[in-house]
């Protein structure tokens, strides 16, 4: 099926389903490691609840407009999992400093979005509101990480910026594929 939709909105809409995806699956595969027992299991619930809310609404957005999620989603299956396996493998730390790494780079994604709508006068109520709650949410997400004690995983300025690149690069493709 080919897209009616604006190639803006079309690329907007592509690339957050994506995300919010890809955050479903890194929190499924932290708690399938840590269960419901670890030191921060009910905060990753919380958080994963809030994913999978966003991940819907971009879901029932994009099927209402008209537009198609990435063809990276089975990769996006796999990797999401296996990074929220591993990091919580390594630890309850490293966990919470994969989280604050991942909403640090999404709250500069949602918030240039913001911009490029607004610059754009785009007349899109609906899909700004979810943008900017999400975004807002994220924020939330990336403080209780830090809070939790991420900065003190080990090795995190490498394992922040390796992860940083790693969604930047999800999210330039997901925006192409």
């Amino acid at each position: 099926m080919t897209s009616k939709l604006d190639p803006r909105i079309d690329r907007i809409l592509r690339v957050d389903q994506a995300g919010e995806y890809g955050a479903v699956r890194i929190y499924a595969g932290q708690m399938a490691v840590m269960g419901s027992r670890g030191p921060h299991a009910d905060k990753v619930a919380h958080m994963a609840a809030q994913e999978a809310e966003h991940r819907e609404a971009f879901d029932a957005l994009l099927a209402r407009r008209g537009g198609r999620p990435t063809a990276l989603q089975p990769v996006w299956h796999v990797a999401g999992f296996a990074l929220g396996a591993a990091t919580a493998l390594i630890g309850p730390r490293a966990a919470m400093a994969c989280t604050a790494a991942i909403e640090e780079e999404i709250d500069r994604h949602y918030s240039h979005q913001l911009d490029e709508l607004a610059e754009a006068g785009a007349d899109e109520p609906e899909l700004t509101a979810l943008i900017a709650r999400a975004r807002d949410e994220e924020r939330e997400h990336r403080e209780t990480a830090i809070a939790s004690g991420a900065e003190q995983a080990p090795a995190y300025p490498l394992l922040a910026g390796a992860i940083r690149l790693g969604c930047r690069l999800a999210i330039r493709l997901s925006e192409r594929v």
